[in-house]
């Protein structure tokens, strides 16, 4: 009994200097059960009250931290078994993948419009380079048809050499082919957008030159694949 009167005595003497259950059964072997009986009512003053939150946030940051390494590993490993599973391309599943990227984005001809020809555009590289890669090795367009257009936000004007580096990086064409830039004027008080840092490199539009002919032959390989489902 002397012993238990000690403990709770000890209890209580840390808990006032704002230790945590934790740190007090480290040295208090009791059940946690004892230990809220014997805590109940002990008030904390203010310095100790701030301990005890400090230590309840770092934990939480620790636990935070945890759960998102695991979160980025568990999703690179879906991601690799994935890309695993696509393996190498054939020439027709990429001629379908490229009918099906311009159905979703490219220009159409339309009936008060005839005579269009190919424009897409996008902000993403890879979906750049895997058009382009559609249209010059199924489509077999040669690249003096190509131009280019880039857009890109007024707030981002001081840039216009490095993005036009970095789309001719990305396209494997001459910096010479990427002279006209158009821009878009930027209002902060109206949208809300993230993509404005130093990854922000604009849109890219694609245009080939003579090519109504080829946009309506992607309007029947479209039809082709909505009728063959």
């Amino acid at each position: 009994m002397v012993k238990k009167d000690r403990e709770k005595k000890e209890a209580i003497r840390m808990r006032k200097q704002g230790k945590t259950y934790s740190e007090i059964l480290a040295k208090i072997p009791v059940a946690k059960s004892t230990l809220a009986l014997w805590l109940h009512g002990v008030g904390l003053a203010e310095k100790q009250f701030q301990r005890l939150t400090e230590k309840k946030l770092a934990g939480a940051r620790r636990g935070g931290a945890t759960k998102k390494k695991q979160r980025i590993e568990r999703s690179k490993r879906i991601i690799d078994t994935a890309q695993r599973e696509i393996g190498i391309l054939s020439e027709r599943e990429l001629f379908l993948i490229g009918t099906i990227i311009y159905w979703a984005e490219g220009a159409k001809e339309k009936s008060y419009r005839p005579g269009q020809g190919i424009d897409f555009i996008n902000m993403d590289s890879r979906m750049i380079r895997l058009f382009l890669s559609w249209l010059i090795e199924i489509c077999k367009v040669p690249n003096n048809m190509i131009g280019f257009e880039t857009y890109l936000h007024t707030s981002h004007a001081h840039r216009i050499e490095d993005i036009k580096k970095y789309w001719s990086r990305t396209t494997g064409f001459p910096i010479n082919r990427f002279s006209i830039v158009r821009f878009k004027k930027h209002i902060p008080k109206e949208t809300v957008r993230k993509n404005t840092g130093e990854n922000y490199y604009g849109s890219l539009r694609i245009k080939v030159s003579r090519s109504s002919t080829l946009v309506r032959k992607i309007a029947g390989w479209t039809q082709g694949i909505v009728k063959s489902i």
